[in-house]
Parts: C-alpha cells; structure tokens; sequence
C-alpha cells in the first residue's frame, strides 16, 4: 500500500489453481462452452451458418448462469471487434454479470478465513444478504466501528482454478472460430485477457489500485474513488468505504444538461489517467461505475486496470495527428510504437478506417454527438466493414495493448450513445493532449506507481 504510514494490506494464502479446482469447473462449463466448440465445428466443416443468433442466446444464458471469469472475459472479448462472431459478440456483450449470490454459509467461511473467527466484532454491522454479485465474487454493505458505511466484496471460492480452466474453454472456441475466419488472430488477445484476469484474483492489487486512481483523480471533482480499508483487506477480501449512486441507464431520459455532465465526468475519469499517467480503466462496464444526483459518478471496480508504457501514449495521440494531417507516414509509426507488424499500404488504410471511426468526434471542432447514425451497437457497421477488408487481405495480430484500449473506447462510446451526449469532445481532448510531454507521464508514473508498490512497465 502506499508509503504514507497507513497499514498495509494483509496478505493471506491464495487459493491455487488446482487440477480438481479446473475439472470441477470445466465440468460446469462443458455443456455452454462445449456446445458453443461444437456449433463452430459444425459451421466450419457442416456448412451450418456459423454467425447464429439463436446459438448465441443459448450461450449467453447458460453463462449468465455461471459465477467466475468466463462472463468477464465474454463482456470483454465481445467488445474486440472480429474475435468474435458478430451474433455471439452482441449477444455477450449483454452480459451484466448478475449471476445469483452465494449464502451465508459462504459468507461466514469466507469472512472467517480472512479475518478470522471474531471478524464480526470488527464492524459495527454486516448485512447478510449480498447487495451485488458479479462475476468473480460478490458485495455486502457493513458498517465500519466508526459508523462510516462500507462495501465488502468476498471472492468466490476455487477462482483460480475456474480462471485457468475458463480461459483454456475460451482458446478452444477462439482457435475453431479462427478455422473459420482468419481476419483476427486472437492469440494476443488471450493473452492479454488471461494477464489480467489472472490480476484481477488478487484484491491486494485492486486495493492499490484504488488508491492509484484516488490520487491520479484527485483533482476531478466529477469522480469519486472509495477508500480501502486496509486493515479490513486480505487477498480475497476487499472492503471499500460505500458510494452511493443510481444505475446510469436512470439518466438516460434527464434534461441533456444532465447527460453532457455524466458524459464529461466518464470521460476525464477514463482519459485523464491515461494522458498524465499512462494508465487506464479496461473495463467501463454497466456495474462499474454509478452517478450521484449532481451528475458526478462514482468508479467502483478497479481489477481491471491497465498501464502502457508513455511510448505507446504517445502513439496514440501520434496517430490522431497522423490523421488529422494525413501524414501515412507517422500513422506508420504509431501502428509500429503500438505493437502492430507486417504492416503494408493496404493494412493501414484497413486500420485507418476504424482509427477514423474512433477519432472523428476529437477531429471535428463543434458540439455533437458521439455518432450520426443514432445507433445503440455502436462502431458495429465500421467494424463490419474492417472485418471484411480484413479477411480480404489475410488478417492481422492485434498487439496486447489494443485490447483494453479498444475496449475503453467502445465501451464509452457505447455509454456516450446512450446518453445521447452533445459534447465539444475535439476541445475535451486537446486540453488532455496539448501539453503532452513523454518524459513527463515517464516520470509522473514512476512516481505514482512506486508509491502504491506497483510495477512500473519496462
């Protein structure tokens, strides 16, 4: 935690991956994952169409049935355009991790295992009934001794087991779809997916990077950060000070003064770590985040966070000037800084076009919404497009740090779209970018990062 004389969070044994942990969990699993391999077998070798709508409803309940990462991975992985059926990715991206709770027996267990068999008499109360479950375990308010309202999130037990078994019955669905259609290969993309995942078990890493985002929005009266409680915090258990706030899909019929606020406070909580710190909130999910009624929003999950090193900043912003000047060559230099490779005429006027898609609002100087066409799927036609010139062309890799940039951007493109925000965002983004100074974010995350025992990326 930070060297700033709080106590530290304490660590506990890790429950292991284990291979009876992955049998029982591939056991759980085989029947939606296993049926879903063998639609993609049948439609590559069968002649079944492959892109199915009725196959993807089927798969999407039986997950939102299930407890673990394979819903997280699914919300994510849907949001990649390409890696996915276009069915199944709509579909998945409906998942909103809402899986039933686990009971009070568990909950005892848990409670006692990580802080022992007098926990209870460490708060003031604690309510039994879970007041959320997502995907990976699920939130109970408390009271803190000191009357402050808590959050408690437990982690579900044998997660590290169901996490490695789960992404195993995910390369099986991505490797048979790739038989399939080759405009994506999704290898770095699972890799990607299966790093963070793997982060995203221990609570202890979550907690600083609470405390992280804390510091880096601390000038953001918009946004609002809990605070953990380190002594109240173990790896599988995180307790969090309570924010209080409505679901955003309350706001989407206010007074459009209202929706710009929320639009512009998402906006500056996601991109104003990125451009002073090279960090970013991978995972702009439904139940991440909730609004307070002066239109400030709280951020409530942070296991899902990414850092870049300042080159790959850079290049992004490399690349919106690239575009902005039509300079092919510095767009080169940005694919390349990003991770791209094999790069000819052809693929980056492919890559260009969903790069248009993403950056036209920041291009235009004027108030608008985030797209023409009204839409809810949002970036879903331009993503058809790139998808077929794609698979016209032989494919391409998608570097690791797409992934969550790519994610961030739709997943808040498609919030924007739902608030039918009307933003100046070109003036939005030049007041994060015109200062940019690499060797400044270098020394800014150095610094934040060491504070809270993070890596710093090489």
């Amino acid at each position: 935690m930070p060297e700033n004389g709080s106590t530290p969070i304490k660590p506990r044994d890790v429950e292991r991956d284990t291979f009876g942990g992955r049998f029982m969990r591939y056991a759980r699993v085989g029947t939606a994952m296993g049926s879903a391999a063998a639609r993609f077998a049948g439609g590559r070798f069968l002649g079944i169409t492959i892109d199915n709508p009725q196959h993807a409803a089927e798969l999407t309940a039986a997950l939102g049935g299930l407890k673990g990462p394979l819903m997280k991975v699914a919300q994510i992985a849907s949001t990649v355009p390409d890696v996915l059926p276009e069915a199944y990715a709509t579909e998945l991206s409906q998942l909103q991790a809402n899986a039933p709770p686990m009971g009070w027996a568990f909950v005892k267990r848990r409670m006692s295992t990580e802080l022992g068999p007098d926990w209870q008499q460490r708060f003031a109360s604690f309510e039994r009934e879970a007041a959320a479950a997502a995907s990976l375990g699920q939130v109970h308010r408390a009271t803190a001794l000191d009357r402050r309202a808590l959050a408690c999130k437990l982690q579900y037990p044998d997660m590290a087991s169901a996490v490695e078994a789960d992404l195993r019955q995910l390369w099986v669905v991505f490797s048979i779809y790739r038989r399939y259609d080759k405009a994506i290969d999704p290898r770095e993309v699972h890799a990607e997916l299966s790093e963070r995942l793997r982060e995203e078990l221990d609570y202890g890493r979550e907690a600083r990077h609470m405390g992280l985002y804390a510091r880096m929005l601390a000038d953001e009266p918009g946004v609002h950060v809990p605070e953990p409680l380190p002594e109240l915090c173990t790896d599988r258990l995180l307790t969090m000070t309570w924010l209080s706030g409505d679901p955003i899909l309350r706001y989407v019929d206010r007074h459009l003064e209202d929706r710009n606020a929320v639009a512009v406070n998402m906006f500056r909580a996601w991109y104003v770590p990125l451009y002073q710190c090279g960090v970013i909130h991978g995972d702009p999910h439904l139940g991440n985040y909730t609004v307070r009624p002066d239109s400030t929003i709280n951020l409530l999950d942070f296991g899902c966070i990414r850092v870049f090193k300042p080159s790959f900043v850079r290049a992004v912003i490399d690349l919106y000037r690239a575009l902005c000047h039509d300079d092919p060559d510095l767009a080169v230099h940005a694919y390349q800084t990003w991770g791209f490779h094999n790069l000819n005429r052809d693929m980056i006027e492919i890559l260009n076009q969903w790069a248009r898609f993403l950056y036209r609002p920041l291009m235009e100087d004027k108030v608008q919404r985030i797209q023409d066409d009204g839409g809810t799927q949002y970036g879903a036609k331009v993503a058809a497009k790139v998808h077929q010139d794609l698979r016209r062309t032989g494919g391409v890799t998608p570097p690791r740090e797409f992934v969550l940039m790519d994610r961030a951007a739709i997943g808040l493109g498609g919030v924007f779209t739902r608030l039918r925000a009307e933003i100046n965002w070109h003036r939005m983004f030049h007041t994060l970018i015109e200062d940019f100074d690499e060797e400044a974010l270098r020394r800014r995350q150095s610094k934040a990062l060491s504070e809270f025992a993070l890596p710093v990326p090489q």
